[in-house]
């Protein structure tokens, strides 16, 4: 049978001659009006062609090849549960909340295939791209997006703050194959007040009013039961002799914790810099009307809690807690974070860099790898900033070379340095001292 004749390929010849033809360019109108009718509570439009969407294009036409727009979704959460010193509650809302935005976004992408407009629901929070770990997992960056189609701009916490809604949001995102016809733009204020409730709430001290947020103070303790706080927990249950040592290393409430993560969905330690935000038209009127009142009722109660707080050793995180928190206890942990390249140790820097720990260091340095890799890098700290560059920039006061698979294993720790110095993996040309001040800025 000629493929002209077949049944399947006739029917769809028929259908599509008679069936009314999908709209070249959508309508912003129409698609907005369709989120907020099937549960979203905003929504913006984005085109994926204009340059500041430059860094996330090629992972999302690798999704959708014929991506032309992005539909970004906003779901409320109810700030009220984040507030409870009972932090069940707070995760149970955030589940309820990513089900059902899920849901939500996948039956909008199918009700717009049903009218021939071809659309993909990104996934809203987890799952993520695993085996790009411990690289850039995420596909979407749903915060920059909501940022591009104004919804809101990020705040001192690092969250998006909606007018509306402010901080108490989750955000999803919908690739569409056609174009638009209007877009929308940044919003033109910032809804954070500037308050500072933020920073005086988190426990690692990882939010400042500059724009040197502590990523890993934030995702080692927040994340303890996620990513590489998972990791470094299986290893500690490899790496105890018995039930003995496994229990001097966790504690039955940690293991409880972990099942509990297991067993019903993704859990987080804190989402107090969410809860306390009194940013947007829905949460503002309680902190105008009495400030005083607002912060004993929601600040107070979180400074004073006697809880864990996970932090890594020799982090600023660690003597942030004892200084300012000292009623809290802590907890010396691993991130689990272990480079498993020469290029992703230099992508990694900024999110491990800990300003404290540099301390009157002034110096360069220069990497250079060879083996599976041939990368150079440039790596400066100077008053307590960290820069990146490709390449050999200046003048080094310390070069590493180094066969990139054997870095990799002195950074897991698999291999030490000395015996990679003896076999020549690794050579280091400048003071030895600055191999250990570097690595105190970086702890792990």
């Amino acid at each position: 049978m000629e493929l002209a004749n077949h049944p399947t390929v006739r029917a769809y010849k028929e259908k599509r001659t008679d069936s009314p033809k999908p709209p070249a360019i959508l309508k912003a109108a129409q698609l907005k009006q369709t989120a907020l009718a099937a549960g979203v509570d905003d929504a913006g439009l984005i085109n994926l062609s204009q340059d500041t969407m430059a860094d996330y294009r090629h992972d999302l036409l690798d999704v959708m090849p014929d991506t032309q727009s992005i539909m970004v979704l906003v779901f409320r959460v109810n700030q009220n549960h984040l507030r409870s010193l009972a932090h069940s509650v707070a995760d149970s809302e955030f589940k309820q909340v990513w089900t059902d935005a899920t849901h939500i976004a996948r039956q909008m992408a199918n009700q717009l295939r049903r009218i021939g407009i071809k659309a993909v629901n990104m996934p809203v929070g987890f799952p993520y791209e695993a085996t790009r770990w411990p690289g850039k997992m995420w596909l979407t960056c749903d915060k920059v997006f909501a940022v591009e189609a104004g919804l809101g701009q990020m705040g001192y916490n690092r969250l998006v703050l909606h007018p509306k809604y402010g901080a108490a949001v989750i955000l999803g995102s919908i690739l569409l194959a056609n174009p638009c016809d209007q877009y929308d733009q940044p919003l033109g204020f910032n809804p954070c007040i500037e308050c500072g409730l933020c920073l005086k709430v988190c426990p690692v001290g990882a939010i400042k009013k500059t724009d040197d947020f502590d990523f890993m103070a934030c995702y080692s303790h927040n994340y303890r039961e996620r990513l590489g706080g998972f990791q470094n927990w299986v290893e500690q249950v490899v790496d105890s002799k018995g039930h003995a040592d496994y229990r001097r290393r966790v504690s039955d409430s940690e293991t409880i914790s972990m099942w509990q993560h297991l067993a019903i969905g993704a859990q987080t330690r804190c989402d107090r810099c969410m809860a306390i935000c009194p940013a947007g038209e829905s949460a503002i009127g309680e902190y105008i009307d009495d400030r005083k009142a607002y912060t004993n009722q929601y600040l107070k109660k979180f400074r004073n809690l006697v809880e864990t707080i996970y932090v890594v050793k020799g982090s600023d995180a660690e003597h942030y807690v004892h200084a300012e928190f000292p009623e809290k206890k802590t907890k010396i942990i691993s991130n689990g974070i272990r480079p498993i390249s020469a290029a992703v140790f230099l992508d990694g820097l900024p999110l491990l860099f800990q300003p404290g720990q540099s301390e009157g260091l002034e110096a360069t340095y220069h990497f250079t790898f060879t083996g599976d890799e041939n990368l150079e890098g440039t790596v400066t700290i100077k008053e307590k900033k960290l820069a990146v560059l490709a390449g050999l920039v200046g003048n080094p006061d310390l070069h590493v070379i180094a066969d990139s698979q054997t870095w990799a294993k002195f950074l897991a720790k698999e291999i030490h340095l000395v015996k990679a110095l003896i076999t020549r993996k690794i050579k280091i040309k400048g003071s030895p001292k600055l191999m250990t001040a570097f690595a105190k800025c970086f702890p792990s």
